[in-house]
């Protein structure tokens, strides 16, 4: 029996609501095997972020090219790059291994404030753009790989997942958490096209590792070989789902994980 495979690039959450365990969480329910390389360790919780420790630019890509000299890797999720040297060892070795199908969420910011990416890392993530299939930033991420204010509606949303289009990325994936209004809108953009992604906002709290849970959602479906709507859409009803159920779970005193279901469909 083959099993669709999916490579985590990004940090671990020590909670376990987002990072590598939220990613490795998502594959599973979604019916993919996960593998991961790590390139960062945290120390963090519901409520911050405390400790961050680097992993070496060798040891990232010593680990990446374990997976990829070994497993069939249908997809691959690249989550938080904290320095220039790591975005550089990664981007190396999608160099190396050509990936069909790279998912670049943009991480700098944890959902509690602290920022992940060094300030001088930044130019060398607008780098990594080029070598994805699809990026995922969220209002702000987008803003700041443009150096722009957030966008403020759809139209604006749009006009800035086209701007990183002309940046190298092949889609867009702009998702509207940060926004207000009784839905909530992420646009798949692509050259000509765009694709509306609608659901009900949901009211709570509990958003730890929201944008790690789409991302590694819409990798697993590119890892299942769906088209690239039908992994979004597809992606969009799980974080949906997991948003609903959310304030089911009792975790922590801050920002809670959401609530990941299990070979759920």
């Amino acid at each position: 029996m083959s099993v669709p495979v999916a490579l985590t690039i990004a940090g671990s959450d020590s909670s376990g609501g987002a990072g590598i365990e939220a990613d490795v969480k998502t594959f599973s329910a979604l019916g993919v095997y996960g593998a991961c390389a790590i390139t960062a360790v945290t120390a963090q919780n519901t409520t911050g972020v405390f400790a961050i420790h680097d992993v070496p630019a060798d040891v990232i890509a010593a680990q990446i090219d374990a997976v990829f000299t070994d497993l069939d890797v249908g997809a691959v999720k690249i989550g938080m790059l904290v320095t220039a040297p790591a975005i550089d060892a990664v981007a190396a070795a999608l160099d190396r291994y050509r990936p069909r199908n790279v998912v670049l969420d943009p991480v700098m910011i944890a959902s509690s404030g602290e920022r992940l990416l060094r300030e001088d890392a930044l130019g060398a993530l607008r780098g990594l753009i080029r070598r994805a299939r699809v990026i995922t930033p969220n209002l702000p991420e987008a803003a700041a790989l443009l150096d722009a204010p957030p966008a403020r509606d759809e139209a604006e949303m749009r006009g800035q997942a086209e701007k990183l289009l002309a940046r190298g990325a092949g889609a867009v994936l702009i998702t509207g958490g940060h926004a207000s209004g009784p839905e909530s809108v992420d646009l798949l953009v692509e050259a000509g096209r765009c694709l509306r992604l609608a659901a009900p906002r949901v009211a709570t709290k509990n958003t730890h590792g929201t944008g790690c849970t789409l991302a590694s959602a819409l990798a697993a479906g590119l890892a299942k070989g769906l088209s690239l709507d039908e992994a979004a859409r597809q992606a969009k009803i799980y974080v949906s789902a997991a948003l609903a159920a959310a304030d089911r779970l009792a975790i922590g005193a801050g920002r809670g994980p959401l609530h990941h279901f299990h070979a759920w469909w």
